[in-house]
C-alpha cells in the first residue's frame, strides 16, 4: 500500500496542533508536526462563550498551519475542534473565522468520538498494540479515559476537566501558595470521588478481571502534560519521540514535580529544562491532575505516548478532501 500524505489541524481548548503524516493503513509516519498556544477557552468558562480574541488567534494559527501543511505537500487537510468549541453557545463564530482565513471546514468532535480516536491513535505503537491499557488524555478543557486492549475497548468516558478549565477555576498566585495546591489537590479528589471514580472503577476491576494473565495494566498518558513531564524528567529541550515513549514516572516522581513546580515563580518555571515558556502556567494544572488521577487509582507508574487524537483522524479521509 503506497502512503497517502495528510495533514490534520486539532484546535483544543489551550492550543492549535499540526500533524502531517505519510499514512499506511495503521502506520502513520509523521512528516511535520507543530503547536501554537492560542488560548481559545481563555475567559471562556464564565459565560459558555468563545471571546473574540481567542477566535481571531485561533483562526489566525489554522490558516498558518494550513499553509504549513500545502508546503509539505498535503493531500488533504482536516481541521477538528474538541472541548471548548463543542461545549460552546457561539461555536458558528469560531467557525466562520476559520473558514473565512483558511477556507477550510471545522468538524466539532463529540467527547465520545475524542477518546475514540485517542484509543486508535495510541495503540498505533507496536509496544502498546495488544497490552492491557487505561489511557488518560488530558486537554485544556476536558479529559478523557479509555480502557481497553488490542483493538477492543471497554470504557471510555469525557469529563469536564483540563489544564484551562481547572486555571480558570482555581486560579493561583504567583508564586503559588501552599494552600492553593492543597485547595486545588482537594478539588481533585472531591471530583474524582464524586464523578470519575463511580463509573471507572468497576469498569477498571472488570478489565483487570478479564486480562488476567494477559500483563499487568499499563497507565498511559496522552497529551502535552505528559511530554512536558517526560522532558522535565531528562532535561530534555527537544521533542524526541523515542526518548519521550521510553520515560516512565512513578507516582513519587510525578508527586516531586508538582511539588517543586507549585513553589516556583512563573519566571522561574519558565526556566526549567523541558518545559516551554508558554506552557509554564497551565503545567500546574496538568501536573497535578495526573498525581491525583494515579493517587485516586492507586497507580504507580505512568507511560507517555505522543500519539492520540491527531494519529487517528489522520488515519481516515477526511469528510470533504480539501486540496493541498
Amino acid at each position: 500500500m503506497d502512503p497517502i500524505r495528510r495533514a490534520v489541524i486539532d484546535v483544543g481548548t489551550n492550543s492549535v496542533k499540526l500533524l502531517v503524516a505519510d499514512v499506511a493503513g495503521r502506520d502513520v509516519r509523521p512528516v511535520w508536526e507543530g503547536s501554537r498556544q492560542t488560548r481559545l477557552g481563555s475567559g471562556f468558562y464564565e459565560t459558555r462563550r468563545l471571546q473574540p480574541e481567542p477566535v481571531a488567534r485561533t483562526a489566525e494559527a489554522v490558516a498558518a498551519f494550513a499553509k504549513t501543511a500545502r508546503e509539505n505537500k498535503a493531500g488533504s487537510i482536516r481541521v477538528i475542534a474538541t472541548s471548548a468549541a463543542r461545549d460552546a453557545m457561539n461555536p458558528g463564530e469560531l467557525v466562520s473565522a476559520i473558514e473565512r482565513d483558511s477556507g477550510l471546514k471545522v468538524e466539532i468532535i463529540s467527547g465520545d468520538q475524542e477518546a475514540e480516536w485517542v484509543f486508535r491513535g495510541v495503540t498505533t505503537d507496536p509496544e502498546l498494540a495488544t497490552q492491557p491499557l487505561l489511557l488518560l488524555d488530558v486537554g485544556g478543557g476536558s479529559t478523557e479515559f479509555i480502557l481497553g486492549q488490542g483493538g477492543h475497548k471497554h470504557f471510555q468516558a469525557s469529563f469536564p476537566l483540563g489544564t484551562v478549565r481547572l486555571m480558570e477555576r482555581m486560579p493561583h498566585s504567583d508564586p503559588p501558595k501552599p494552600a492553593e495546591l492543597t485547595a486545588c489537590r482537594r478539588w481533585l479528589g472531591d471530583f474524582l470521588s464524586l464523578q470519575v471514580q463511580p463509573k471507572l472503577e468497576p469498569a477498571m476491576q472488570r478489565e483487570t478481571t478479564a486480562c488476567s494473565g494477559k500483563g499487568a495494566l499499563q497507565f498511559v498518558g496522552t497529551g502535552g502534560t505528559t511530554s512536558i513531564l517526560a522532558r522535565m524528567e531528562g532535561q530534555w529541550d527537544d521533542f524526541d519521540r523515542g526518548r519521550i515513549e521510553r520515560t516512565r514516572l512513578s507516582l513519587e516522581r510525578v508527586r516531586w514535580h508538582v511539588e517543586r513546580l507549585w513553589s516556583l515563580p512563573l519566571t522561574r518555571r519558565r526556566e526549567i529544562p523541558g518545559l516551554p515558556g508558554n506552557r509554564a502556567d497551565v503545567i500546574l494544572a496538568g501536573a497535578a491532575i495526573y498525581e491525583a488521577v494515579m493517587g485516586r487509582f492507586g497507580i504507580s507508574e505512568l507511560r507517555i505516548s505522543t500519539r492520540g487524537l491527531r494519529f487517528a483522524a489522520v488515519m481516515e479521509p477526511a469528510p470533504a478532501e480539501h486540496a493541498g
